[in-house]
């Protein structure tokens, strides 16, 4: 059992650590070792450049959270060419399949993907695979099958199957987005993320200098249909979540604002709302709970709330939820829904919020000592469960 401390805080108080004894922790924290899958967790990649790890958070129902270990993921991390603040530029460079129990990270200067089993709140390292491409910043997963975003070169998406613990290439899964970057991408050049529609039969990628919305068909044996383009409707499309309904909520950094579009079968993108900002300064990364969107303003560290109608209209509720520490960038919402983790990316933490039922967020804890971007290197990726 790992030695643990606790990091909590009271609606308004400041940080409280406690170092928790072995016995105490194994009473406390309640999560057997034989246990499959994650629960009561929060997750959150390093991405250090000499040797990439998982930090891994035992989650109360308070919100509170107790660190339990670092797992190296047997690569390294990387960086964007002059990244501002979020060394990946991206969204989903951590992910978390709740069928397989398997916790996937991208190696972004090493162009591998690990595999992690997870037992409640520990990890096992199962696998580290190759992922076609240089500079892997965003993956994710739907039944089977798993696709990669590799943001170096020209850019492309490569698919996978799980076989137990392990992943396997599908043949034909693999596809070029055409770009012109370099090995190791400018940030404002590089795409932003990969993801799968709810259904699974389509995956969506953005790309930001070119200002587009690529979506290619997912066929039954996981090969990709040619891809279908749509211009954006808001300048440098960065990341994205679906809705209660299936419609795609777009965040646009250029102008700190969020989109939202109907998916139709072919591939097509309809835009419903366009580019409503959130009064912040770039705003990129964006997570969901119920009807509720949760917007990471970067440069003004704050955190907006916007909700969407079963229509796809997209509102503006709550245009400071929160304020963060420093420069907060990806972001994750708990499988209860109760509760969002953001990474401030400047100050070296990360900070949980109880989600209330107007679209405000409450702090209710803050773990320090994660590595803060220093101009060269920073983390990047959060899982909650």
């Amino acid at each position: 059992m790992h030695r643990r401390s606790l990091i909590a805080v009271g609606s308004g108080a400041t940080a409280l650590a406690l170092v928790l004894s072995p016995l105490a922790v194994g009473s406390a924290s309640a999560h057997p070792r034989d246990r499959p899958g994650a629960d009561h967790a929060v997750f959150v990649q390093s991405n250090d450049a000499s040797a990439n790890t998982v930090v891994a958070y035992h989650r109360f129902d308070s919100g509170a959270l107790i660190k339990d270990g670092s797992y190296p993921t047997g690569g390294k991390g990387g960086t964007e060419t002059s990244s501002p603040v979020d060394a990946l530029a991206s969204q989903g460079s951590l992910t978390y399949d709740e069928r397989s129990g398997l916790l996937l990270a991208v190696n972004a200067g090493s162009g591998t993907l690990s595999v992690f089993e997870v037992h409640g709140d520990d990890l096992d390292l199962r696998q580290v695979v190759p992922t076609r491409g240089s500079f892997p910043v965003s993956v994710t997963v739907h039944d089977d099958r798993v696709f990669v975003l590799n943001a170096g070169g020209a850019g492309s998406v490569a698919g996978f199957r799980v076989r137990g613990h392990h992943l396997e290439s599908i043949p034909g899964a693999w596809a070029s987005l055409g770009l012109a970057n370099a090995e190791t991408p400018l940030f404002i050049s590089a795409p932003g993320q990969v993801g799968f529609t709810p259904d699974g039969r389509q995956l969506v990628v953005t790309t930001k200098k070119n200002g587009t919305l690529v979506t290619f068909r997912v066929h039954h044996d996981g090969a990709l249909s040619a891809p279908r383009t749509t211009a954006s409707v808001g300048v440098v499309p960065f990341s994205f979540v679906f809705d209660r309904n299936g419609h795609l909520v777009v965040s646009e950094a250029g102008t700190s604002s969020v989109s939202t579009y109907a998916v139709h079968h072919d591939g097509r993108l309809t835009p419903i709302t366009s580019s409503v900002g959130s009064g912040g300064a770039a705003l990129c990364w964006v997570s969901r709970s119920g009807r509720f969107v949760f917007a990471s303003n970067t440069g003004s560290s704050t955190l907006s709330t916007y909700t969407t109608d079963r229509h796809g209209a997209l509102t503006l509720v709550q245009p400071v939820a929160a304020t963060t520490a420093a420069a907060p960038i990806d972001q994750s919402v708990t499988a209860d829904g109760r509760f969002v983790y953001v990474q401030d990316a400047g100050a070296g933490d990360v900070q949980g919020f109880r989600i209330e039922a107007d679209g405000t967020l409450t702090l209710v804890a803050t773990a320090t000592g994660l590595p803060a971007f220093d101009g060269s290197t920073g983390m990047e990726g959060i899982v909650a469960v």
